[in-house]
């Protein structure tokens, strides 16, 4: 059955796209003869009714804006059957029949528990620099961030052979390595630690004592967070090598920046195809 009305939520840690894909979604259903609603400031907004409708201007001027022009937040409250219940309500009372949730794997598991206590239909987008959502290839917001931090050891790279020092860049990915282990592969970096493997600092100090003292000038070693603290395994490593190593945290600006061309294309279409999908009266899917 047609909606006559969806919202559109961004949730979660942030990710370049995420404008692109909830762009995607108003233009979308507008043009479908549909209202949207946009809910700032992720389901805290949705419990606090924080809920304004949305029209194509709205969206102007954001596929190349980083961020989420709807703002995001984490709600405790939205994570009891209480809250739910008032964020469901504060829906209704719009007629709004249908939900694109763009976020992590917690923003989309908050929304199958609000599809499954109360029937509102949800159809959910990947939007997370870490790439780490169950069964999906691509998350949005990933290749922007994979290019950030590329061109951060691009950078790092210089000072380090002008010193002679082992750089450590510690990267985002609690739980997954794919930020550490692309942007590590693409920036020739000499190790890469991520949480899925395990490894010897130990072993990794010795071969690079044995490199520098064949006369290599420099070494770039990508940590994701989840393996480690870049702070503490560059210390480690430079007690055990006696090399000048330095570390470098790149943190939330890995979330920053205007979008990448393929985080761009792919939110967008992601967004036209969950805009379609959720007003046909499809539900409970992750695209």
């Amino acid at each position: 059955m047609l909606k006559k009305a969806i919202a559109v939520v961004t949730s979660g840690g942030d990710s370049p796209g995420m404008n692109a894909a909830a762009r995607a979604v108003v233009r979308t259903a507008l043009y479908e003869g549909v209202d949207v609603y946009g809910v700032h400031n992720g389901y805290s907004g949705m419990v606090h009714d924080d809920i304004e409708q949305l029209t194509s201007r709205s969206v102007s001027d954001l596929i190349q804006r980083g961020g989420t022009f709807l703002g995001t937040a984490r709600s405790k409250t939205f994570m009891t059957p209480e809250g739910r219940k008032t964020a469901y309500e504060n829906l209704r009372k719009r007629n709004i029949e249908g939900l694109v949730i763009i976020g992590g794997d917690g923003s989309l598991t908050g929304g199958s528990l609000l599809s499954k206590e109360t029937g509102m239909p949800i159809v959910g987008l990947p939007g997370t620099i870490d790439n780490d959502v169950w069964g999906m290839d691509y998350t949005i917001g990933c290749d922007t961030a994979c290019n950030t931090i590329v061109d951060a050891i691009n950078k790092l790279r210089d000072t380090a052979s002008a010193h002679r020092r082992i750089i450590i860049v510690e990267v985002m990915g609690r739980h997954s390595g794919w930020l550490a282990m692309m942007s590590g592969i693409a920036g020739g970096a000499e190790y890469i630690l991520v949480p899925e493997v395990a490894f010897d600092l130990e072993e990794i100090s010795r071969e690079l004592k044995e490199m520098y003292e064949s006369g290599k000038r420099y070494s770039i070693i990508v940590v994701a967070e989840g393996a480690g603290s870049g702070v503490e395994i560059g210390k480690i490593i430079g007690e055990k090598t006696q090399i000048d190593t330095r570390v470098s945290v790149l943190g939330h600006i890995q979330r920053g920046g205007s979008p990448t061309v393929e985080d761009r294309i792919k939110a967008s279409m992601l967004g036209e195809k969950a805009a379609l999908a959720i007003i046909s009266g499809v539900t409970d899917v992750v695209y």
